[in-house]
């Protein structure tokens, strides 16, 4: 593969990434209230019911900084090919994937656990991406 092909691959995963992060993290913040209602709903008729309030900010705080990495990662890719905080901003969007994912799975909301798969796939394909290039 070309190599200037792959860092344009890499760093478009990477903008996706912010922009679906951010927008998340910034949505939580601005709409603080709401989302936490909707949260505390999904989980009220589960053991997680009461770590509601501690999940809502740890997803917040897990998003937010996937983001802010995946957007500054892939600027800094871009003008000094130093991939490390793109790689930890995409590891950082995988797990809150996950994290998303068990916990609609827990709240048995499967058609949303389902949609967070291809988000998956493309996180772990551009982490494997890194892999390949070095």
């Amino acid at each position: 593969m070309d190599y200037s092909l792959l860092i344009f691959i890499q760093i478009i995963i990477g903008l996706f990434f912010s922009i679906l992060f951010l927008q998340s993290g910034l949505d939580k913040v601005l709409n603080y209230r709401d989302n936490k209602s909707y949260i505390d709903s999904v989980f009220e008729k589960t053991f997680l019911k009461s770590f509601s309030p501690l999940l809502f900010i740890g997803i917040l705080l897990l998003e937010t900084a996937a983001g802010i990495l995946c957007s500054t990662g892939s600027i800094y890719y871009l003008l000094t090919q130093e991939s490390i905080m793109l790689v930890i901003g995409l590891q950082l969007s995988v797990i809150s994937l996950v994290c998303l994912f068990l916990g609609q799975r827990i709240a048995k909301d499967y058609a949303g656990a389902a949609g967070l798969v291809p988000y998956l796939i493309l996180g772990v394909f551009g982490i494997y991406l890194f892999g390949q290039a070095g």
